[in-house]
């Protein structure tokens, strides 16, 4: 039966997951420049200020309001990502890859990055920082004939979008969906994935696939 995953958990995967291969047998990085990060951005519109939907609590809806990349010069087809938005969005991605090596334990960590992960120790360091770049302030609500009432939203500041992120993977990181978390080691395969019931190896079965292709074929090859 396939878990449910939170909009926390899917944010965070697939921040990850902009890493990925290449379907040619390497590895490919959708975030390699301010049009890709862009890109990104508008297929996740939950990042987006006012387009997310309302949530139970107000500390997890504050987490996901954050805020758009500014809107390009002279217009264009929505908000545009900058060259340091790009910067803080990778350096928070390769943070948030080496904690999902650690959360993968004692399973390897996906191969893309492997051997040059983040120290573990600077990569949670680093998603608090990029988590507190959106304050949390206080506004108040006085209808006529009503009583004051105080609201909590985040400051929309040109890191909104990182610290948006940030929280949505520290939530991920501190709930049960982390406990799912895989690399998938398939043939050429890089991603990491959620498993949907106990029993599940591979992120997609044409991973499986590769997988039993080449067990099958090492069985061969030791044998001949």
């Amino acid at each position: 039966m396939r878990e449910p995953i939170s909009r926390d958990s899917r944010l965070a995967l697939d921040l990850a997951l902009t890493i990925r291969h290449d379907g040619n047998g390497g590895v490919t990085d959708d975030l390699t420049d301010p049009a890709g990060l862009t890109e990104w951005v508008r297929a996740h519109p939950e990042l987006l200020p006012g387009t997310a939907t309302d949530r139970a609590d107000d500390h997890r809806e504050d987490s996901a309001a954050g805020t758009a990349p500014r809107p390009a010069e002279g217009g264009g087809d929505g908000p545009s990502a900058d060259a340091a938005q790009l910067a803080a969005v990778r350096e928070l991605r390769a943070a948030v890859r080496a904690l999902f090596a650690r959360a993968v334990r004692p399973g390897e960590p996906s191969p893309a990055d492997a051997a040059r992960l983040m120290p573990l120790e600077e990569a949670v360091r680093h998603l608090n920082e990029a988590a507190a770049r959106t304050p949390i302030v206080p506004v108040l609500d006085w209808p006529e004939g009503g009583t004051p009432l105080v609201h909590h939203q985040p400051v929309r500041t040109a890191d909104g979008l990182t610290a948006a992120l940030a929280h949505a993977v520290i939530a991920f990181l501190a709930g049960p969906d982390r406990d799912r978390l895989r690399a998938c080691h398939a043939p050429r395969c890089v991603r990491y994935f959620l498993k949907e019931h106990p029993r599940q190896e591979w992120c997609k079965p044409s991973c499986g696939n590769r997988a039993r292709v080449a067990r099958h074929h090492q069985r061969h090859k030791a044998t001949a």
